[in-house]
């Protein structure tokens, strides 16, 4: 019975320490997935199979290593396998279309400045490779080699992908501004004026 009550205490003891190290990075990890699948319920379940390869493997984790990297390392794992399934699956599309076409919407007035809708929409027309790093090193903020190691790339691929999709990005938010009428050397309303 010793024995039993030993394994049940050093059980909860790493249970107390899986939940301590790794829970804390569940609110990235959900944004992260749901911005890469586009869907909530996909989201969730990726994160949910993340923590349970998590805690299945916890006893080889190193506490010296960094369990943010690690989960992100096994999430990329997960959505890599998840679209390897759906390449696999062949899609049947929808083609009901609304019938409103011949109602007229006032155009939106023009934004004074980019909006986080630009940002992301841009971001999405990357290459999904191109955005994963982009998401890894300048929005999660993980060091080059920590990219590296979460999507199994050589770290000179991470600085090329990075470098590549930081120019598409530039280009195509350049692009949004000029549509604002934002541009070099003026103001945000484009008046010129001084503040």
């Amino acid at each position: 019975m010793g024995a039993d009550v030993a394994v049940f205490s050093q059980s909860k003891n790493r249970l107390e320490e899986f939940e301590s190290t790794a829970i804390p990075h569940l609110p990235d990890l959900y944004r992260t997935a749901k911005f890469l699948v586009r869907d909530s319920a996909e989201a969730e379940d990726l994160v949910q199979e993340t923590f349970l390869e998590g805690w299945r493997s916890f006893h080889r984790f190193q506490p010296v290593s960094n369990c943010r990297a690690w989960l992100f390392t096994i999430l990329f794992h997960r959505i890599h396998h998840l679209r390897r399934r759906q390449l696999k699956t062949p899609r049947t599309e929808s083609f009901e279309h609304p019938a409103e076409t011949d109602s007229l919407a006032a155009a939106p007035p023009l934004p004074q400045e980019i909006r986080d809708e630009d940002i992301l929409a841009a971001l999405d027309n990357l290459p999904p490779e191109f955005r994963e790093v982009v998401i890894m090193a300048d929005v999660q903020e993980f060091s080059y080699k920590e990219t590296a190691e979460a999507l199994k790339i050589p770290l000179g691929t991470v600085m090329s992908r990075l470098s590549r999709a930081r120019k598409l990005l530039r280009r195509e938010l350049t692009a949004v501004a000029r549509g604002y009428g934002i541009g070099p050397g003026e103001s945000k309303s484009g008046e010129g004026r001084a503040r």
